[in-house]
């Protein structure tokens, strides 16, 4: 297998790197709705309200389009399923930019772009890198993280630039256009289902895994998977993970302003915690690979719990600025835990699936938090109830993460 392994470098690291990159373009279109949004409003004449409604529909069913991307790519493998991926995102745009009522906006912009892009998320390559790392598998897998956070940073500016300088729609339809430029022949070229019998194990390692006799494994099935506790542990973190995200990317300027600073000073706090992060998962990735990752993703929801509190309290810039970058240390670090503790758990066979369905408690807790933060302040004058539920359900997924078994 010339083509799988040298001496001087290990081939998963390409599919590691061609899948950061495809994460920083799904998940910087994603979550960079932003700059679409007022655009959008002015030239199609919908109100703000029904607009926000088609995207936190979209924000469902790219939820809804991670088990089902898993489940394909169970049945046909996740070079077909990215493929599949690019062709719906290219067609959901080309047809996004001509609707002009708000059903057909709602279904091209909404649905099937949603679920063009969750078709080409790390729940598809996730199984891959799984398969092709097993001693580094916590680093291979944070390298996502990384990507995300890098989309986020990225992405959003670009996509701001280009909405001023030409317009919303030549702008959704250039990103389609790189997208499947850069999908595809990543997709032909890159991602490879057969990696090595041992993965990346040293040779000694693989000596000793050779010589020690074959143990007869249970292969659970899916349905029997779901019915155990580490799964629906990992879905109820995950459930918090996209409750305190969203919640943040969501209401975490307006809370911020509505403490005294100003729309400067708040938007480089919310801005720092993604930069810090960037930097952060990489160091994570190393650990994962040495202490038992429940621990590590204990650790991740304890101290992110802490950080929403403190976001409460600060009243001073270097308060603030402080805050963010403590929180940013395990802001990205969850889902690339999740992942590979599925992994551990229960086996690269499974893994898709069952990330799949994980993420899609993920989404939930977007779409509930985003509804809370406005709802709350609206009704109560406080932001305690959202920020403050956030923190208390960091500190319970972070107790249920210690529960986690520490292998199969």
């Amino acid at each position: 297998m010339k083509h799988t392994e040298t001496a001087r470098w290990y081939f998963g690291w390409n599919i590691v790197a061609a899948s950061s990159l495809l994460t920083l373009l799904t998940v910087g279109m994603r979550l960079g709705i932003g700059p679409f949004f007022l655009p959008m409003v002015e030239d199609l004449g919908f109100s703000r309200s029904l607009l926000a409604g088609i995207v936190a529909i979209g924000m469902l069913f790219y939820g809804i389009g991670m088990p089902l991307g898993g489940y394909l790519v169970a049945r046909r493998g996740t070079r077909f399923v990215l493929l599949l991926g690019a062709a719906i995102v290219l067609g959901s745009t080309i047809w996004a930019i001509y609707a002009r009522t708000p059903l057909g906006f709602l279904l091209s912009f909404g649905v099937f772009l949603s679920i063009g892009l969750a078709f080409t998320s790390p729940v598809t390559v996730t199984p891959l890198i799984s398969r092709w790392f097993s001693r580094q598998r916590g680093m291979a897998l944070f390298f996502l993280s990384t990507g995300s956070m890098a989309g986020i940073a990225v992405v959003t500016p670009v996509l701001t630039a280009s909405i001023d300088a030409f317009n919303w729609q030549m702008t959704l339809l250039g990103f389609a256009l790189i997208f499947v430029v850069v999908t595809v022949p990543l997709a032909i070229f890159v991602m490879r289902e057969d990696a090595p019998v041992h993965a990346d194990l040293l040779p000694e390692q693989r000596a000793a895994a050779a010589a020690k006799p074959a143990s007869k494994e249970v292969q659970l099935t899916f349905s029997q998977a779901i019915c155990t506790a580490p799964f629906w542990m990992i879905c109820l973190g995950l459930f918090t993970c996209g409750y305190s995200m969203n919640l943040l990317g969501t209401h975490g300027m307006p809370m911020l302003m509505d403490h005294g600073f100003d729309a400067s000073t708040s938007a480089m706090g919310i801005g720092l915690i993604g930069v810090v992060a960037i930097f952060s998962t990489l160091a994570l990735g190393r650990l994962a690979d040495i202490i038992p990752r429940r621990y590590i993703l204990a650790a991740i929801y304890f101290l992110r719990g802490l950080g929403f509190f403190a976001l409460m309290i600060v009243g001073t810039h270097f308060e603030l600025y402080a805050a963010a970058a403590i929180g940013g240390l395990v802001w990205a670090g969850s889902i690339a835990m999740s992942s590979a503790i599925l992994a551990d758990i229960y086996g690269v066979r499974l893994v898709g699936f069952l990330y799949g369905w994980a993420y899609f408690s993920h989404q939930i807790g977007a779409t509930i938090s985003s509804w809370l933060g406005g709802w709350g302040y609206e009704t109560y004058g406080t932001h305690w109830i959202a920020f403050g539920s956030t923190g208390i359900l960091l500190i319970l997924a972070a107790l249920l993460s210690l529960r986690l078994p520490a292998g199969r």
